[in-house]
Parts: C-alpha cells; structure tokens; sequence
C-alpha cells in the first residue's frame, strides 16, 4: 500500500474504532503509530514519531492558557455567577413574548465571555433556567433545547478554548482569534434571540409560555442596585481578561491567569466557594487539561503521519487539479465538519481536519483567522447533532428529568442547528463579519 492509501484507509479505521467506543484521543495514536509503521517499514521510527509528538507537542509555553481558562471558567460556573446572571436577563425580558428564553440567550452570551466553555453553560443553565421556563409553563423540548442551543455560544465569544486550540494548529495569534470571533458570536446570539421571538408567534404550541405575560409581575422584580450588584462580577472580569488583551496591557497567559485569581477572590469575598468546592474545581481543572493535552498529543501524532505520507500536499494539488475553487472547497469542508461533528467533539475535529486543510486553502489567499471562526462553527454544530451531542447530553444529564428524554433535548436543538447554519453560511459569504475588528 502506499502512504496514501494507509492515510485513507487510517480515517475509516478511526471512525470504526470511535463508533466501537474506544477513546477518541487512543483511536487517534494507535492509528498513527501503526500508520507510520507501515509506511516507513521501520519500528524504530513509530516509536521516535510518539516520543517526539509527547515531547514537543505540548512544552509550547502558550498552552498554559488551557488550564488558566479552565479554572477561570470552573470558578466562575462554581461561584453561581451564571444563575446571577441569568436573574438579571430575566428580569429586563420578562414582558417579551418569549422572554425566558431570550433571557437564556442572553445570559448565556454574557456567561461565554467569561467562562470560554459550551460544556459549564449547558450545566449551569440546565439547572438554572430550565426549571425556570417549565414553571411558567414553556414547551419541555423548547427550554432544553434554548439552553443546548445558547450553550454553544462559549466555544465562539472569545475567551474560547476552541478558539486557542486553533490558534495553535494553525499558527495564528490568540488575541486575534478572539477578536475574531466577536461580531460571529454576538451575531449567533441575536439570531437565537429574533428566532425565539418569531418562534413565539410562529410556533406557539412548541414555545409555550404564560398565557398572559403580566403573570411574570408575580415574581419580585430586582432593584437597579440588585442588578448592578449581580453584574458587577461578570463586568470586572470581562474588563480584566477581554480588555486586558485587546487593550495590550497582558498576553492570553497572563489574562487567563488573572481572570482566575479574580474570579476565586470574587467566590470567596461572595462566601461562595468552600474547601471541598475549591478542591473540586482544581482536581476538575486538572481532568479537563490532562484531556485535552492528551488529545493534543495523539492528534500531533496523527498529523505528523500525515506528513509523512504527504497527505496535505496531495490532497492540496488534488483540489487544484481539479479547479475547485474556493466555494466548493468550503462547502467541502463544511459538510465534512458537520457530518465530523455527529461522532467527534470540537477539540477532536480541529485537530484532525484543520492540518489536512491548511493547504488547500493556502493558494486561494484565504486569511486564517476567517478560517478558524469557520471552522469553529461548523464544529460547534455537532454540539447538537446526534448520536454524540455532547451539550445534549450534558443537559440530559444535568437536568436528571425523567419526564424529558435525551429525544426531546435533541429535538428542542435541532431549530438552533438551522440557525447555525445560516449565521455560518452568512460568515463565509461575508467574511468581514469576522475581519473588520482586526
């Protein structure tokens, strides 16, 4: 066979393996080792390839942001500043039609901005908001599928750690990546936003809602000082991490580390956090960091095969030979990122398909930092889409509803996987919507 030949057959043994239930990250170097293998013959040379992926993949000092936007992220979810949050969008939408779940919306898009992870805001608002909309008497499918739905938000407003992983591969600025990804998201959020509204018309029976919206006046409305004093956490830190890189006053690292110190200080100076929570979130941090550093290293491993075999040349010569241009090669690629997105998490596609894509795209002056908020999104759709899902899931799990089944999570999802699609097909067309801040 030849490195080609082992290179396409390696991808339908990893999806076998995947959908066989074995880890994605083990798929990913079992294949690779055996992959280099094969095509240099040598032994020795496999085990070199694993060495050098575990030794240089990960020394890069710019992964330090993993693990600090992790904690932040964790001490954030863990002081309650999501549920306080969400009080407040409560409050300002309760008389639109809709309104809780524009309000998750809402809150969420505030959530994301200073926690960068789909995964805390689909538990956090599973249980804050979700029982909230049911009480007042909202469609089941349509509260699990809001908070699915807004959860994605916090793998595209910046700070992302989707965001920074594609940074790396793609050897692009972090800051820019967030900048990037500003006007995409605030897009996405105000299309879930008109959506619920028009849904609220259009869909009555799916929505739900009170009948009449002045049966929110029975719930104590907050005060001007209330509001301001369950927001002021979420300003200060959006100030300190956001405004501290785009202002240039710190790096990603120093942002990342920052916003957790101040995030822990606001839980403790709140009487938030106790030992035993602050236990969990370090030993939380350390899971989720060894995860991903794990995957890093297994997907390194697999794109060093690739080049090994030239995959990325051929597959780039390929695409011109046959003239695609650009717009096919995009629809391409987005079909394979949502098909991709059905059986693998975020971090698992980027890492896999961004290398193998890089250079066919090179030709066509195509800016990266557009490609990676594409990217992106395209991704973050299989948050969504079965038979993985993972924020469905993690509602499903979160909420420990037995009333509401993992059918209707995924159900309640699926006018927001349409919505997605369209705000990713505006961003391609126009890809200014996520270049004019750069």
């Amino acid at each position: 066979m030849t490195g080609m030949q082992i290179c396409l057959v390696s991808l339908v043994v990893i999806v076998i393996l995947i959908y066989a239930g074995l880890y994605v990250p083990v798929a990913l170097g079992l294949v690779s080792f055996f992959g280099v293998w094969l095509i240099r013959g040598d032994f020795q040379i496999a085990v070199n390839l694993l060495t050098a992926a575990v030794g240089d993949s990960i020394k890069v000092y710019e992964f330090a942001t993993v693990p600090l936007f992790t904690a932040m992220g964790l001490l954030v979810s863990r002081g309650r500043i999501g549920a306080d949050v969400y009080d407040v969008a409560n409050d300002i939408f309760r008389r639109v039609r809709g309104g809780l779940g524009i309000a998750t919306v809402a809150a969420n898009a505030i959530f994301a901005a200073v926690t960068g992870s789909s995964i805390a805001s689909a538990s956090v608002f599973s249980k804050v908001s979700v029982p909230e909309m049911i009480r007042f008497n909202y469609g089941k499918r349509f509260a699990v599928g809001v908070v699915a739905g807004s959860s994605v938000l916090g793998m595209l407003i910046p700070p992302s750690v989707m965001l920074i992983i594609y940074a790396f591969v793609a050897e692009q600025s972090i800051g820019d990546m967030f900048i990037a990804g500003i006007i995409p998201g605030l897009l996405l959020a105000a299309a879930f936003g008109i959506a619920i509204f028009a849904l609220s018309y259009l869909a009555p029976k799916f929505v739900g809602g009170p009948a009449v919206l002045g049966e929110y006046e029975q719930v104590v409305r907050l005060s001007l000082w209330q509001m301001v004093a369950k927001m002021l956490p979420v300003v200060i830190l959006i100030i300190v991490v956001l405004g501290g890189i785009y202002g240039g006053v710190v790096t990603a690292i120093e942002a990342g580390a920052a916003g957790a110190l101040i995030a822990l200080i606001i839980g403790l100076l709140m009487r938030r956090f106790t030992l035993r929570s602050l236990w969990e979130v370090l030993v939380e941090t350390g899971h989720i960091t060894a995860a991903i550093l794990f995957l890093i290293i297994c997907a390194s491993m697999y794109s060093r095969m690739l080049g090994i075999a030239g995959l990325p040349t051929q597959f780039g010569a390929w695409l011109q030979g046959h003239e695609l241009g650009l717009a096919t090669t995009m629809t391409l690629y987005i079909a394979l990122l949502v098909v991709l997105g059905t059986i693998l998490d975020t971090a698992s596609i980027i890492l896999i398909v961004v290398p193998l894509f890089l250079p066919a795209i090179a030709p066509y002056g195509a800016d990266l930092v557009w490609f990676g908020i594409v990217t992106v999104i395209g991704a973050e759709i299989g948050l969504l889409t079965p038979p993985l899902g993972i924020s469905c899931f993690v509602i499903k799990g979160t909420i420990d509803d037995p009333s509401i089944s993992l059918f209707d999570v995924f159900s309640g999802a699926f006018p927001f996987v349409l919505i997605m699609l369209a705000v990713l097909i505006a961003v391609v067309i126009i890809p200014q919507l996520s270049l004019v801040l750069l």
